[in-house]
């Protein structure tokens, strides 16, 4: 994963309106645990209008699904809970011979309050006048909590210490 292709991402959804948060091993990385990721994790919100923004951007960067559908087919609520049904789909995988390292992952769900998320969500600079807006580590650990893998676990412990250094919250134990 290159930061210059997070960036692109970043750039061409806020250059479209797109409301969208990070979620994953990049926000991990973001709130302070170092550690290797192979994708960028979003949560977009699913408005039709939102959805399609961000579709249109990601397709201007070269990105397009993994699977033989139509990118714009994801701003179709109904068909992603087909894939929801039919596929157990949990993400819409996006690649791009332009950025071959940085496979971004939109989640088909909104695993979380959207609204009530955004407004609180930690915001970090990643180059000047560039933001990415995250969810809080606490929304973070409770998502890695139900995705349960080692890596997860793993996340949740540095994530839990962050907090405390932090002083941010209560231990979520």
């Amino acid at each position: 994963m290159k930061l210059e292709s997070i960036s692109a991402v970043a750039r061409a959804l806020d250059g479209a309106g797109v409301r969208f948060l990070v979620v994953g091993g990049v926000a991990v990385n973001l709130h302070g645990y170092t550690r290797a990721t192979q994708d960028l994790d979003l949560v977009v919100e699913l408005s039709t209008s939102n959805v399609r923004a961000a579709m249109d951007a990601l397709a201007g960067l070269g990105y397009r699904p993994q699977v033989p559908v139509d990118i714009h087919e994801f701003a179709d609520p109904e068909r992603r809970a087909e894939w929801i049904k039919d596929k157990h789909m949990e993400v819409f995988s996006l690649v791009s011979d332009s950025h071959p390292e940085t496979t971004v992952d939109v989640f088909v769900t909104e695993p979380f309050a959207f609204d009530d998320e955004y407004q609180r969500s930690d915001r970090y600079e990643i180059e000047p006048g560039l933001e990415l807006r995250t969810v809080t580590p606490e929304t973070l650990i409770t998502m890695k909590q139900t995705a349960d893998r080692a890596r997860d676990r793993d996340d949740i412990e540095h994530l839990r210490w962050i907090i405390d250094e932090r002083g941010e919250g209560e231990d979520d134990r």
